[in-house]
Formats: C-alpha cells, structure tokens, sequence
C-alpha cells in the first residue's frame, strides 16, 4: 500500500473513533437523546471497506452505523447534527443515529431493522443496472443479521440476478449479548454459500487487509461475477448501545475485553505511518470534530409543526392543535 494510502486508512479510522467518543460525550451531556450503538473496535472494516469503494458506489448500514457513513464520504459536521437531532442534520435531524443517510455520497441509510440493508441495496444496484450504470453496492450487516428471512431473501436475488452487491457481515462475536455460538448453527459463510454466492473471511482489525480483500471482491464483480459475501471478525470494544454505561450488563469478562483491544485498529493503522503524520492526522481530526460538535449544538432544532412534512407524497399538513 502506498504511503498516501496508509494515511488515508489511518485517518479514517481515527475520525470514526473520535467521532464515536465525542458521541458518547453527548449522549451522556444529554445533547444526544436516546444513546447510541458504539462503533469502536470495528472501524478497520467501514475504512477497509469504503476505501476501494468509488464515489458513485452505493452502501446501506446497520444500527451501528456512524462509521459507514463517515467512511463513504459523509460530513461529520452534518452527521454529529443529526445525532443531536439539529435541522442541520444529514436528514434535518430526523433520522438520528440510526437512520442517517446521504444520497450525495452513496449512503443509502442506516438501518435500525436487522438485516434490511442487504434489500435495499440489491434494489438499489438492480435497478441503477437496468439503468445502464455500472456501479456496484456494499450492505453492511451484523452477525446477528444471518438469522434473518430478509436477508436470506436478500441473497436469493442478488445471487439469481448475478446483483454485484458485497455483504459484509461484521461478525463482532455477539448479537446484542447472546454469543454467536448460541445463536448461530453451522458457519456464517455457508449461510451465503448455499445460494452459490462467494465468499471470502478477513482479519476486520486490519483496515489495509480489509481494504485489499474488498478489492479483490469488487473486480470480480465488476466484471460480471455476480454478488459476494465477506465475513470480517472484529470486535467491539464498547457496549452495544450506551444504555449499557448505566446498566452495566454482564456478558463479557474484564479479560475478554481487553483481549479484543489488543488488537485495535486505529493503533494497526498508526503503526505504519511515522509519529509525524499520526500527529499531523490526529490534529487535523480533532478541529474537524471540535468545529463539527460546536456547529451542531449551535443548530436550532426542528420546529414540531413541521413533524409531517416528507412523510407523504401529498404533502399533508398537520391539523392545528385544540378541541
């Protein structure tokens, strides 16, 4: 990998993780209503990933989402409003955490659905096919997304269609807090392999890794090879949703823990630039998110008479409130 490359793949992992921090700031300041899904320790894959994706390439998250969204292209300014739900927003604030999209950049939205990404994208790249375009398109999805119906469906017609869509399972070893031994029979790549579609395992704490196995995918389905599945283990190092900082759940030992952040994949990327250029990334990310979390706060808020509009092709107005 080229030099230009490793400080790209470093700064991205590194945003994703400072963004997720200053979220979890807010959430606990109360900017942020309703908490978050951490995405810290999994970074590596939405680096890896985006970063052999083209810009007119499209993807669909998860609940875990920030880091997709970040990674394709998306502006943290407009992203950290519309966590704070902040007319400024991605969506004017009224998406949030879970359903941030931008179309600008190829994001097609997170999704708070289990596994519903891996639908829209296929219908996404199908028709944009039809359509005479050759782009192709990634639908991240958790572990515990393989046990779905719509996915498998999902699967069923990328693969009949020969749909270049890549799955990319972050299998971060647990649904919620129920371990993937106990969740899921057999192997998770067979779940794609028994439409016939390819896949592919890699190291998800490793961003070039990540970044070199997703490109090798995506030749092979730009050049006609139909969709393809890759499972990247990763895990994550915070709670699945920040509820868990005040509940403390207790599904994971202090020592499993601390082994999953032995192997960090912002500290994988720092390893292979110079302190110089780490610093020089490091600064650089912390004015864009200092200037991106002072502009979200400053934001006004959606007015609460506008909470219908762009639900309904008409229109419609709200009735006034009273008898």
């Amino acid at each position: 990998m080229t030099e230009v490359g490793s400080v790209r793949l470093y700064r991205t992992v590194r945003l994703i993780r400072r963004f997720e921090e200053r979220a979890i700031e807010l959430v606990r300041s109360g900017h942020i209503v309703g908490g978050i899904h951490p995405y810290v320790g999994q970074e590596g894959i939405a680096a890896g990933v985006c970063a052999a994706l083209r810009p007119d390439d499209v993807v669909a998250g998860t609940h875990r989402g920030h880091g997709h969204v970040l990674a394709k292209g998306a502006d943290p300014a407009r992203m950290m409003a519309e966590l704070c739900g902040r007319v400024t927003g991605l969506n004017r604030g009224r998406g949030g955490s879970m359903h941030a999209a931008d179309f600008a950049v190829g994001v097609l939205g997170a999704n708070a659905i289990v596994g519903a990404g891996g639908a829209i994208v296929t219908g996404a790249v199908w028709a944009r096919r039809r359509r005479g375009d050759d782009l192709v398109g990634v639908s991240f999805l958790g572990d515990g997304a393989v046990n779905e119906g719509m996915l498998l469906e999902a699967f069923n017609l990328a693969a009949l269609w020969r749909v270049p869509v890549l799955f990319v399972c972050e299998n971060n070893g647990y649904a919620t807090t129920m371990p993937v031994a106990d969740a899921v029979a057999g192997s998770i790549p067979a779940r794609a392999e028994a439409f016939g579609i390819r896949t592919s395992v890699v190291d998800g704490q490793d961003p070039a890794a990540v970044q070199a196995t997703t490109a090798a995918a995506l030749t092979r389905m730009r050049a006609g090879g139909g969709p393809e599945f890759l499972e990247a283990q990763t895990y994550r190092f915070d709670a699945h949703h920040t509820f868990e900082h005040a509940v403390r759940l207790d599904y994971r030992s202090v020592e499993e823990v601390e082994r999953g952040r032995s192997r960090d994949p912002v500290r994988i990327a720092g390893s292979r630039l110079s302190a110089t250029e780490r610093a020089k990334v490091d600064a650089d990310v912390e004015a864009v998110l200092d200037a991106a979390v002072a502009e979200a706060l400053a934001a006004p808020e959606p007015d609460p008479a506008t909470a219908l509009e762009h639900l309904y092709a008409s229109g419609l107005t709200a009735r006034t409130g009273g008898g």
